[in-house]
């Protein structure tokens, strides 16, 4: 990577260069201590122009056709709405190839060909955190960037929905209607993740099936809580592949930021989301510490060679590796360059 100043960087953000962009998430992306320390000073530089796009979290189920409903739903947005968007797909699953992203990529060639759109998968290299620090710091750099709608994209059900849900606005949840019970196979929390859903696919021989599918899952939803004052998630049907129903599913995600915005409650999530992030930073960085430092690294080995003689509990392991961590706390250097 050729040398590039933090500054450089930062102009070529706010024009608009999709070079710069590109080279700005690699940047955010990296756990070199060098990077990080540039990837700092380049998110405060930039932070003025940060917060103005509206956040959209998207998951479902493997074959729920999330990245056929982000390519479809994203040039709706550019042609009918004027928005420009950005699309972050995460896909915790692989460190080298970026997971499904190729598949994405493919799905989602129509936007990819707009100059109003950017597509990046967020790599984790194996860890879930990596993913949301990734993510949300690309979304600083996207919204610098002008773009004013950012969809994240999630591989599936699972932990990464969660990690994904604390960093938007509103989360988005696809299903498709399948044979069988429909139901069995969603979990009760990820419903309560979501703050919109949508049964993509409701199409040709699959439409009776998509509204029936979307009427159990609205009765569904009345049984997670009793509290009829709380609200709960809508759930609309759609396709992709008509464009059926897109339009209603937009409105129904912009309406709750809406009553977010109008509640006051939209700048409350985002504090709250901001503590979340600060707190998974300081972790984040502790645990690198920990794995770096050469003398706890040292302490460490010795602790689980004993662990694995039996020699030891886990309780008397961690607390011999916390004292060395506490014994050299003096000589880590925290978020900047070691050398």
């Amino acid at each position: 990577m050729r040398k590039m100043s933090v500054e450089d960087l930062a102009q070529g953000i706010v024009e608009g260069s999709r070079g710069h962009i590109a080279r700005a998430i690699t940047l955010v992306e990296s756990v070199k201590p060098a990077h990080r320390e540039q990837a700092h000073e380049l998110l405060a530089s930039i932070a003025p122009r940060t917060g103005g796009a509206f956040r959209v979290g998207i998951s479902g189920v493997p074959g729920a056709g999330k990245s056929t409903f982000v390519n479809a739903m994203g040039v709706k947005l550019i042609d009918e709405r004027q928005h420009r968007v950005a699309v972050l797909a995460v896909d915790p699953s692989s460190s080298r190839t970026g997971g499904s992203i190729l598949g994405d990529r493919t799905r989602m060639s129509d936007l990819a060909q707009r100059e109003e759109a950017f597509i990046r998968p967020s790599p984790s290299a194996g860890h879930l955190g990596g993913v949301a620090r990734a993510t949300r710091e690309s979304m600083l750099v996207l919204e610098a960037a002008g773009y004013d709608v950012v969809l994240v994209e999630t591989v599936g059900v699972g932990q990464s929905e969660v990690a994904v849900a604390g960093m938007v606005d509103t989360f988005l949840m696809l299903q498709v209607a399948r044979t069988g019970d429909m139901l069995q196979g969603i979990k009760r929390g990820i419903l309560e993740l979501a703050d919109v859903i949508a049964i993509t696919k409701a199409d040709g021989d699959n439409e009776g099936a998509a509204r029936v599918a979307a009427r159990e899952l609205s009765i569904a939803m009345k049984l997670i809580t009793s509290d009829n004052e709380k609200r709960r998630a809508p759930v609309l049907t759609c396709s992709s592949y008509t464009g059926a129903g897109l339009d209603e599913v937009w409105d129904t995600v912009t309406k709750h930021r809406s009553e977010l915005e109008s509640e006051g409650s939209l700048q409350q999530r985002r504090l709250s989301q901001q503590r979340d992030w600060l707190w998974n930073m300081v972790r984040d960085e502790v645990m690198e510490s920990l794995r770096t430092s050469p003398e706890v690294r040292a302490v460490a080995d010795t602790v689980e060679a004993r662990i694995a003689e039996e020699s030891l509990s886990a309780l008397e392991g961690s607390a011999e590796i916390l004292r060395a961590f506490a014994d050299n706390i003096g000589t880590f250097h925290w978020g900047r360059d070691s050398e």
